[in-house]
């Protein structure tokens, strides 16, 4: 028996943890029963749609649904909804999706839908002006006022992509993704002000929020980064490393050892405030920290760690085994849950776990949580808000909206999967669909954007939609890292 810090029972604590396989099955049975539909992956307007009933239907955007209607009715959900146009990031984020249902299965039909998804992508990119964010349902125009488009929205019209790129190595979705990237840091990055603004910089919009920087590095960036060519990935690491020092120096709170979520001015940082919560906080830290293993930064690694300890030890409720959402003021807690926050404290814990085990005394408790609570058994995926007092859905929130499509839960899941591997002490598969041209004995193969010892690749089959004549490899890995 081994005993790790307060005296837990290492041994006993790796036992209980969630299996490899449950996080498999969670993709295919959980997750895909909502999204692997014709109705959703037929694109019949050019993109995925954007909003699905609870139930997992797609209707007319006419046509009334209790959870649209209820979201209408209040000021906190009214912005999740409108109807009239799907969202290219809610595409994107699909996309990304059924890659990642690849990566972790191998299942040729969920690369098919990748691939569709990434081709729709580049419909969407827009001259000089990036790519757009919307496109009309009614009359299946893209919009035209590239002045409201946020750096937000651009790193998630790349997500898709980079996964896409992260699976293939399509050269031709390589060079589009350069060319939005370099828009995004030549179009918002603000050097006099000391970081990137969330609408074009010229316009001297005074709103400064953390996701303008933190989702350029975890949208799109810390994914393709290390299996880019260079000059490119030296380019992108120097970016990776001005980011996170705009993180530190803009958005860090030495006083609270978190982060704030917009830096406009003193009443935007306050606690209970929009943005400033345990999600945004962990996953600052877990991408900082992802940075620092990355760029060979000692400082980031151990900064990051210790802070996520504190958020998950604030976080972290005995009472029932889950995470809180946030602090409303010092010490009083927010118990309720949103999806993508119980998501990103998971995903904290794990790559902590990966080197320290006792994580698992959380982990064991807020998988349960998220298995027994935040699934929706019947129809699939993952309910976006728990009430904390009942762990019941509340149905304003729904379950597929602009803000929320597939992204946090599959994520969740290809992390649970490869570091359930590592508590095992098992090796694990991942797929991929390189083109002739590229061998897995001469290119750079990562498990996602950990690392890993590669112990073999297998070749499946040649998928005969793709353009390169593209072979499935089934790469087995080993002590992710």
């Amino acid at each position: 028996m081994i005993i790790g810090k307060n005296g837990f029972d290492v041994d006993a604590l790796l036992n209980n943890a969630v299996s490899p396989e449950i996080w498999k099955n969670h993709v295919v049975h959980d997750l895909m029963k909502f999204w692997d539909k014709p109705e959703i992956t037929d694109m019949k307007d050019g993109l995925f749609p954007t909003y699905v009933t609870n139930d997992g239907r797609v209707i007319p955007e006419d046509e009334s649904s209790s959870e649209f209607d209820e979201a209408l009715k209040h000021d906190d959900t009214k912005g999740l909804v409108d109807r009239g146009n799907n969202y290219i990031r809610a595409h994107s984020r699909l996309t990304y999706a059924f890659g990642i249902a690849f990566h972790m299965t191998g299942n040729k039909h969920y690369l098919d839908i990748c691939r569709k998804g990434a081709l729709a992508l580049l419909e969407a990119f827009d001259g000089n002006y990036g790519m757009h964010v919307t496109k009309s349902i009614k009359c299946g125009q893209f919009d035209k006022d590239y002045k409201l488009r946020t750096s937000q929205d651009l790193a998630y019209g790349l997500t898709g992509l980079g996964m896409y790129y992260f699976l293939t190595r399509d050269k031709t979705v390589l060079y589009r993704i350069i060319q939005l990237k370099d828009f995004i840091f030549n179009v918002y990055m603000d050097d006099a002000r000391g970081y990137l603004t969330w609408k074009p910089r010229y316009l001297k919009d005074p709103e400064v929020q953390i996701v303008a920087q933190l989702d350029q590095l975890y949208a799109y960036m810390l994914m393709i980064t290390p299996v880019l060519p260079e000059p490119f990935k030296s380019q992108w690491k120097k970016d990776m490393k001005k980011i996170v020092d705009i993180l530190i120096t803009q958005f860090y709170s030495e006083r609270y050892k978190f982060f704030w979520g917009v830096d406009s001015d003193a009443h935007s940082m306050q606690l209970g405030t929009d943005h400033t919560d345990f999600g945004h906080s962990v996953k600052t830290f877990w991408v900082i920290l992802k940075v620092g293993e990355l760029i060979g930064e000692p400082f980031y690694i151990q900064f990051a760690r210790e802070n996520i300890d504190k958020i998950l030890r604030n976080a972290y409720l005995e009472e029932n085994g889950s995470w809180a959402r946030r602090f409303v003021s010092d010490n009083v807690l927010d118990k309720d849950k949103e999806w993508w926050i119980l998501a990103e404290l998971d995903q904290a814990a794990e790559i902590l776990a990966i080197h320290d085990p006792t994580y698992y005394e959380y982990l064991n408790n807020t998988h349960k949580y998220w298995f027994d609570y935040m699934v929706d058994k019947v129809n699939g995926e993952i309910w976006h808000y728990v009430d904390g007092a009942t762990n019941k859905p509340l149905e304003k929130y729904p379950k597929a909206h602009n803000w929320k499509t597939s992204l946090h839960s599959f994520e969740h899941a290809l992390f649970g999967f490869m570091t359930a591997s590592k508590a095992k002490s098992e090796t694990f598969d991942l797929y991929y669909a390189l083109p002739e041209w590229e061998k897995p004995n001469k290119c750079i193969i990562t498990p996602y954007m950990f690392a890993a010892d590669l112990l073999g690749a297998v070749p499946i089959e040649r998928p005969d939609f793709m353009p390169d004549n593209n072979q499935i490899f089934k790469v087995t890995f080993d002590s992710l890292h």
